[in-house]
Formats: C-alpha cells, structure tokens, sequence
C-alpha cells in the first residue's frame, strides 16, 4: 500500500545493549524488524513502507494507531499535571475513569484498582483473593488453580498460574500449592471452529476433581482467561464458563476472569463476560484500556470482596489494602483512557467488531485447505492458524512465517510457537480483512 509518509528514519547504530522480551535476540539483530511511526491500521518502517498492523500492536492498539483525540489528551494531561501520587493522595481523572470502568462492566463489578499492566493486574487480584479469604475468616484458602495453556503474565503469581512450562522453568519454585486444570482445546472435536465450540463444557467439571483432591477448604480462587489468547486463540466451549462458574460459586471460590486481551472490543463486547453472560468476582484488565498509548491496568472487583475490607471498627488512620504501585492511577494514564473510551463510544467500535466477526471468520477460514494449515479458530475479531511444523523443529515454522510476513508482505501478525495469530485493530474494515488474510496466504504459499 503506498500512504504518504513524512520523510525516512534511520536504524538505530547500535542494537545491542537493548536485552529484548520474548525474542531470541541474536536473530532478531542480525535482520531486525523495526518500526519507527504509525497512523490508523499501519505501522511505517524507517524507509517509509506501510506495515498493515494484523496485531494490533500487542492486541491492545484497539482503536488504531495515533488517533488525534487520544494524543491530544495525552498531550494536554501531560502539560497540565504531569504526575499525583495516590497513597494517601489522587486527582479527579481517577475517579472519573473507575466510574467509567463500573459502568462498563458487569453488574456487581462495583470498584476498580489501577496498576500498570497485565501482569501487575493478575498478581494484584490473587493478592486481593488470598486477602479477602483471611478477612473472611478462611486463612486456609491458599491454593490457585490456573488451567494449562493459560498466559496470565509474568509476575511471579501469574507465572505460576500460568500454564505455559517454558514461563515456569528457568525460574524454579513458584507459588506453592497451585494446580491446574486442563485446557479446552481438543482438535479431534473442535477443528475449524467458529466462535464458541460446542463441545468441551464438561471439562469444566474437571474443577470438581480438583476439589476433591485438595479440599474446597485449601483454593483460594480459580482464574481463567474467557478465551486463551497467547497460547493460541482457544475459545471457551459453550457453556463452559457458567459451568465453572456454577462450581466455583457451590465451593465458595472465587473466580478471576483475566480480561487484559478480551475487554474493550476483541470480541465485540465491552467485556468477555458480557458476551457470555458470566461475571466474576474480580476481572484483571489492560492493554485495550488506553488503546496501547499509555500503560495501564486494574482490576474490577466486586462488591462483596471490596466490603470485606471495609471494617467499620478499624481505625480511620489505618489502611484497609496494603498493595500498589508508584504509578497506579498515573495522570497521562487516566487521560488516555478516558479519551479511548470516549472513541469506542463515539465510533461504535465493540459494535463494528462485533458486525465484522463473520467477515473475519470467513476470510479465515478461506485458508482451511491451504496445505501447511492444519486448524482454523476464530471468534471476534481474532484468528488463529496451527501450522504444519518442521519435523524436529517445534516453532521454526511459525517463526520463519512471522518474519517472512514483516519483510516480504509488510504485514505484522503474532506467533507463538507454530501458530499464528491475527487481531487487528477494531477499525479494520473488511476491506482490511480481505487484504490481511491475502497477504497471509502468500507468505504461507512461499514457505510451503
């Protein structure tokens, strides 16, 4: 695509001393893949070329790149109150966003806590959980049950949660007592799926097994994403959530969505718990909050765990949460947010995502017969492809596809391990769709 573009940008001289995240360095360094601008559905390498943004930039640039209102929030924020503290301090953008954020959210979600991304926020609502059960005279509720495939961070608790084995092992001992249930995924029922799955709602009751192994007495909270996003885009089976909801709540458990993929529009909703009519008592979120412009993060509890910390015999001196963060409640923050809630309103984007699903979808699943493809998932605005592997090789394939998508076809798209991922931002039209899944079926044609 040619876009006008202000003029060129060099690389920078020197890659080294920059220790990237989640990348294998000395490969990336000897053939980068850099951006040095963007506007709307396209990032800009440093010759000027238009890279169509299937990620939407670490799923979080949810309203595009750059959009005037949010910049001129940010920049205006910036220019009147740079920094507040909230211990024992705040300024009004925080409470006027956390009444937007209750507004937003289920019923019952009542008060927010702010943090600074998705890892802070998972770590933030174990704490909240194991406190709440102390509160409540039920210290001995320790234990966390995650589910395999699960990505929750990598905070110390949401590593260990987690259900990723290559996040745990360079790290040894974690949380202790925490257990797992199993993933939903199973390709032999589910393969080429199109929004919720239907089978697989009975390996919710895989909880009740864990239950009886360890004693309702010992789990503090199970946590779940509403749909796995890092590990794959596995959506939840039909029923499957209410199902564990069901049991958490029989057991007196409490039950953690990690929204920080899902909220704000993925699946064309404000909340994945909306979509599937299911609230849980604490939902950690992020990155979609501010469109990616900002960080930020929090959690949405409910009104029965905040009470439990408000003790009317405690002393008016004496804090009631011993948990937070520097930057909680940052100033640019909240006007980022506040102005990102403000373009998904005004624009209607949960609802564009919401109509563009099956435009999405079947631009997905026109690739069902391509020969390196093996499985298609979509839901939302999101897709997955599981590719054919290279024997000996696991994730080879989808790395080499990752980068032949930047430098040959100026697309981004997401890999983990031999899958692809493809989320763009909730402007997209389907137009843009089309156009992704083009230029993705030729970088799949010239590895195949």
């Amino acid at each position: 695509m040619d876009i006008e573009t202000p003029g060129a940008s060099a690389l920078p001289n020197d890659l080294d001393a920059f220790w990237m995240p989640f990348t294998p360095n000395r490969h990336f360094k000897q053939d980068p893949r850099i951006v040095v601008r963007a506007k709307d559905m396209h990032y800009f390498k440093p010759d000027g070329t238009a890279v169509l943004d299937g990620t939407a930039g670490l799923w979080c640039s949810n309203a595009g790149h750059c959009r005037a209102p949010i910049v001129e929030a940010i920049q205006a924020q910036a220019a009147e109150l740079d920094f507040a503290p909230t211990f024992q301090f705040s300024h009004p953008k925080t409470f006027e966003l956390a009444n937007r954020l209750t507004e937003m959210a289920p019923a019952g979600l009542e008060h927010v806590f702010f943090c600074n991304s998705g890892s802070e926020a998972v770590d933030s609502a174990l704490k909240m959980a194991l406190a709440y059960h102390r509160l409540n005279g039920e210290a001995s509720r320790t234990r966390f049950i995650g589910r395999a495939r699960g990505y929750h961070g990598t905070g110390f608790g949401g590593i260990s949660v987690g259900g990723i084995s290559g996040n745990r092992k360079f790290y040894g001992a974690l949380l202790p007592g925490v257990d797992h249930l199993p993933d939903t995924y199973n390709r032999d029922e589910q393969a080429f799926s199109r929004g919720e799955p239907a089978w697989g709602a009975h390996l919710a009751d895989e909880l009740e097994n864990i239950v009886a192994l360890h004693d309702a007495s010992t789990i503090a909270a199970v946590i779940v994403e509403p749909m796995a996003g890092s590990t794959g885009v596995l959506p939840p089976p039909q029923g499957y959530l209410k199902r564990l909801a069901a049991i958490c709540k029989r057991h007196g458990i409490l039950l953690i969505f990690d929204e920080v993929i899902t909220a704000f529009g993925r699946l064309g909703y404000a909340t994945a718990a909306e979509r599937f009519d299911v609230t849980p008592d604490l939902m950690a979120f992020a990155k979609g909050v501010t469109g990616g412009t900002v960080p930020l993060g929090g959690v949405l509890v409910s009104k029965g765990i905040f009470d439990m910390f408000q003790d009317d015999e405690r002393p008016d001196h004496v804090i009631d949460l011993f948990h937070g963060y520097t930057y909680s409640g940052h100033p640019l923050a909240m006007a980022a947010a506040l102005a990102t809630l403000n373009l998904y309103r005004d624009e209607g984007l949960f609802e564009q995502a919401r109509a563009n699903e099956d435009a999405m979808a079947d631009a997905a699943h026109s690739l069902k017969d391509h020969p390196l493809v093996l499985d298609i998932r979509t839901i939302g605005l999101v897709a997955a492809f599981d590719l054919v592997g290279i024997k000996d090789q696991p994730g080879k394939r989808g790395y080499e596809v990752m980068c032949r998508a930047f430098h040959d076809e100026n697309i981004m798209i997401r890999v983990t391990a031999d899958t692809i991922a493809l989320s763009p931002p909730l402007i997209a039209t389907q137009a843009d769709l089309e156009e992704m899944i083009a230029k993705f079926r030729r970088v799949l044609d010239a590895v195949a």
